[in-house]
């Protein structure tokens, strides 16, 4: 018993150092008031060895603490990507004007932030019903905090108070429909209630129709994590409101984690095992319900609606808020095949989407700090005043479209392939016909920045060092993986091996 739990007590590790970090950046802050580097430095630290930690995990696929946890190559990748992305959000702080000026104390901004990457990551890795709910409050209750951390903006306690008020709704929901699951299954683990459920449809109709309700009632949830419709409407205030760096970790990373919670949860407890090893009737476990029809209506509702509402927009952060509602329904593609070629598809999406989305923000962050406008009609003449920013600016939206030769081409190609090698042919045709539609908005702001003269003066916005690195930084994997990404493809598709399943 001891040997076990110590056992799995090292396989927490990467979630222990996290831990560690959070208490570190409360103390630190407190010995060393006056300085803005030293509690991101460790916290950077924190994240780093978090990250080792993770990487020394790859070849690992168990369950621990008695299977409410995961460690396997799925919520290995993912794990990679959140951390990524939390070391990312750091350097973004570090030049976010509205967070270092005013005397403002910012360890609890750190603090909150390695918090909110702790419940994250155990999202990736829970495969318990009553993990999935701790994780999503931990990650959801620090994201609450963090969206309405500069008060003084108008309209950050707006986006704090809605945000609080759709998440206690979600989790109504999904508490609800985790209640109907135990009372049908009597057990919490994912694998055990996927054991537990031809027994439950033996029961006739009713006992059918309430796992159906469940199972809604509990995607509801996740949806809401994921920004899908019609459970986004809290993303665009909450995005523009909050500030921008937790904008950008919310529209990456906490959708990453709700990604990998709904693909393991519907994986393992949902999966006919009769179809395998094809895996092509993974759905079809419940009788008269198809799954897959009610996660592509999903998929569809999702893209169009961000697509289609993002065109009126005029602020920029409020329009990367439906472009990111529509790339999340791009993704959903991928789980209504389920199939191991779908998942690596959304697996390879993720790390590219995490580039060229990072990447648009923070050149939106670096033109807000010296323009103090986010409308894109400030951006009218700033190819000439900031060329290499908006240049950086113009692909990264160009990617975030799917036009070759960069990175979210790909991501795009190998969604699409997924659909189309399972017979879902139409859906990847509406899914073609938004990125034509998500052009329009995109090519709007690269038109204003470089076809149209602008009222400010003509002085050149000048960038310092240590951003352009940054910008460099995310813009060369944005190009780079639109023409190499054989490397990244192969670790996506052996990251599909999720604990608990053939």
């Amino acid at each position: 018993m001891t040997e076990r739990l110590l056992h799995d007590l090292a396989l927490m590790l990467p979630e222990a150092a996290l831990t560690a970090t959070v208490l570190v950046a409360l103390i630190a802050d407190l010995i060393f008031r006056r300085s803005t580097v030293i509690v991101p430095a460790l916290v950077l630290i924190g994240f780093a060895a978090a990250g080792a930690l993770v990487l020394g995990q790859a070849h690992v696929s168990e369950g621990i603490f008695s299977g409410m946890l995961a460690v396997d190559p799925f919520a290995w990748y993912f794990k990679l990507v959140i951390l990524l992305s939390a070391i990312i959000i750091v350097v973004f702080s570090l030049g976010f004007t509205e967070l270092n000026t005013g005397g403002r104390k910012v360890g609890e901004y750190y603090a909150l932030l390695a918090a909110l990457t702790l419940g994250i990551m155990l999202m990736a890795g829970a495969s318990n019903v009553l993990m999935m709910y701790l994780a999503i409050e931990l990650s959801s209750l620090t994201s609450y905090i963090l969206s309405g951390y500069t008060r003084e903006a108008p309209d950050s306690s707006e986006a704090s108070l809605k945000y609080v008020i759709y998440g206690a709704v979600s989790s109504g929901l999904m508490l609800y429909g985790i209640s109907i699951l135990y009372g049908l299954t009597n057990t919490l683990g994912f694998a055990e209630i996927n054991a537990a459920l031809p027994a439950v449809l033996e029961k006739g109709t009713t006992a059918t129709l309430a796992l159906i309700m469940s199972g809604v009632l509990i995607m509801a949830g996740l949806g809401y994590k994921i920004s899908a419709v019609p459970f986004h409407f809290w993303a665009p205030d909450v995005y523009e409101g909050a500030p921008i760096t937790i904008t950008a970790f919310l529209s990456v990373a906490s959708k990453a984690g709700g990604f990998a919670l709904m693909i393991r949860f519907f994986k393992v407890t949902f999966i006919d095992s009769s179809a395998l090893p094809a895996l092509a009737g993974v759905w079809a476990i419940l009788p008269g319900f198809d799954w897959r029809e009610a996660v592509a209506v999903l998929s569809v509702l999702t893209m169009t609606i961000g697509n289609l509402v993002a065109i009126w927009q005029n602020n920029l952060k409020r329009l990367l808020a439906y472009s990111s509602i529509a790339h999340a329904g791009y993704m959903l593609m991928g789980l209504v095949v389920l199939t191991n070629e779908g998942l690596a598809a959304i697996l390879l999406y993720f790390v590219i989407y995490l580039f060229m989305n990072m990447g648009a923000f923070y050149v939106v962050m670096l033109i807000a700090n010296k323009t103090g406008s986010e409308d894109i009609e400030e951006y009218r003449g700033l190819g000439s005043r900031a060329p290499f920013m908006t240049v950086a600016l113009a692909i990264f939206l160009v990617s975030l479209t799917g036009l070759p030769p960069t990175a979210g081409f790909i991501g795009k190609l190998y969604l699409f392939a997924a659909l189309i090698n399972s017979g879902w042919v139409w859906l990847a045709i509406v899914g073609a016909l938004n990125s034509v539609i998500a052009l329009y908005y995109y090519v709007r702001v690269i038109r204003n920045m470089f076809l149209r003269s602008g009222e400010q003066e003509s002085s050149p916005l000048a960038l310092g060092r240590l951003e352009g690195a940054v910008v460099l930084v995310l813009l060369v994997p944005t190009l780079l993986l639109g023409l190499y990404f054989t490397p990244l493809a192969e670790l996506a598709q052996a990251s599909v091996k999720i604990f608990g399943t053939p």
